[in-house]
């Protein structure tokens, strides 16, 4: 490294920002996880023993996963390296592996790899690592804010120990923020800040676990506000801390697991019955930005699957719905929604369509196409009658109750039953009306 090299790395680090600056160096530092880095905890005792495995760190935004990784790097022997999967290429890696190969014939120094981001890779890239992190070249420390069984290889999740970070807690959160502001060296302690109570506790609860977003917050509130006159302090209040972080910061990922986990609890909050949790849920996805478009169209798959028949109105509101929400989008579009979600959720349930349409795939997949019966067949054009279509047919309308009595599934299938109504709202209606056409039929049958 030359003078130019030293003065960069100094200045950018002078100049980080405050989240970059107050990192934990040591494990005593680390605030907060102590369900996994307490000091009877196994990863305590392997960063203290310097006796790493390869490891996978998961957990949201700003809970300390590379935190914890540069921990590890100051407190190793092994050679330390890191990676960032949004940036890194196959050629990054075998320059690593090789320095790793180095280190290890010429000292017997072993190499920790941290890759942020790790399910970036694809998983090519993911599969070159893999026989490196087997045979002991490379040990893997890994982040990411996704559920590594769905996005990391296989493979390398079963040579790793996962370890799952959790959203800071407010203590945790004020805690963070009480040493950001003192802190001299690092942090904002030669400001002569000052930070209120009521200021912090908006920030803790507002930051919803996330260190990185309230010693932003902070950071901006420290920079931008003028020094009292009277006292000469920067004084950090509630409204200073308002205006810093206006909106809850919230963990919602539209491609990861938060939005999976989000819809699917919306839409088992509509299934279930529930119109508070449903709105509660429709909120957060809003909150967060989601495609109202694609709210509308899980709505209104709602509507038949769990309501069908049980409120045929049901479906007819999400599809008004659906269309409102096109014409008019937001912020008006979060009140059709709402509307939307509170009606499927509070509306009588059956699934019976769902099982009628799925007995029926299922016999059509695994048997013979038998064909339509002559006497349901089309009898509207040349030759049809010489063929036998259409003859023996008995139009509805013409007997008692507008019901006729013959056979319309074809030979074979007729006594087959896919439609079975629950006993729920409107299908109640239907249920009797189809006990009635049971009745009917038997009379026509024995009338002849």
């Amino acid at each position: 490294m030359d003078l130019f090299d030293y003065m960069r790395e100094k200045n950018m680090k002078q100049e980080a920002p405050l989240a970059s600056r107050m990192r934990p160096k040591t494990l005593e530092e680390v605030v907060g996880q102590e369900h996994i880095i307490g000091k009877d905890k196994l990863l305590y005792r392997a960063i203290r023993a310097d006796k790493l495995s390869s490891i996978i760190f998961y957990g949201p935004p700003g809970t300390g996963k590379t935190t914890l990784a540069k921990v590890i790097a100051n407190t190793t022997s092994a050679l330390f390296t890191q990676l960032n999967a949004t940036a890194a290429g196959k050629k990054d890696m075998e320059e690593v592996v090789k320095q790793a190969r180095d280190q290890q014939g010429m000292y017997g120094k072993k190499t920790i790899l941290f890759i942020d981001e790790i399910h970036r890779f694809n998983k090519g890239q993911q599969d070159y690592l893999l026989p490196f992190v087997e045979d002991g070249t490379l040990i893997l420390i890994g982040a990411t804010t996704e559920n590594p069984y769905f996005e990391v290889n296989g493979a390398l999740i079963s040579r790793s120990v996962i370890f799952e970070l959790k959203p800071l807690s407010k203590d945790d959160i004020r805690k963070l923020l009480t040493r950001a502001v003192t802190d001299e060296e690092r942090g904002m302690g030669s400001y002569g800040a000052l930070l209120d109570g009521d200021a912090a506790e908006f920030l803790a609860d507002v930051a919803n676990g996330d260190a990185r977003a309230a010693l932003t917050a902070i950071e901006l509130g420290v920079l931008t506000t003028e020094r009292d006159a009277a006292d000469g302090k920067i004084h950090i209040t509630l409204g200073v801390a308002q205006e810093c972080i206006q909106k809850r910061v919230l963990k919602y990922d539209k491609n990861g697991d938060n939005h999976y986990d989000t819809i699917s609890a919306f839409i088992k909050s509509m299934r279930g019955s529930d119109p508070d949790a449903a709105v509660y849920y429709l909120a957060r996805m809003l909150y967060a930005g989601e495609d109202v478009k694609f709210i509308a169209r899980r709505i209104m798959i709602c509507a038949s699957e769990d309501v069908g028949n049980a409120d045929p109105q049901a479906i007819q509101v999400a599809t008004a719905a659906a269309l409102a929400v096109e014409r008019v989008g937001m912020p008006e579009a979060q009140i059709i929604l709402s509307q939307a979600a509170s009606y499927i959720a509070s509306a009588p349930k059956s699934n019976a369509a769902v099982n009628a349409i799925g007995k029926a795939m299922n016999v059509v997949g695994r048997t013979k196409t038998p064909p339509v019966p002559a006497h349901l067949q089309d009898a509207h054009y040349n030759a049809s009658e010489k063929l036998g279509r259409g003859i023996g047919y008995k139009y509805a309308h013409d007997y008692p109750h507008h019901y006729a009595a013959q056979q319309y599934l074809p030979d074979g299938l007729e006594h087959e039953v896919f439609y079975e109504p629950s006993e729920n709202g409107y299908e109640q209606t239907i249920r009797t009306y189809l006990d009635d056409v049971k009745r009917w039929k038997k009379e026509q049958e024995e009338t002849g």
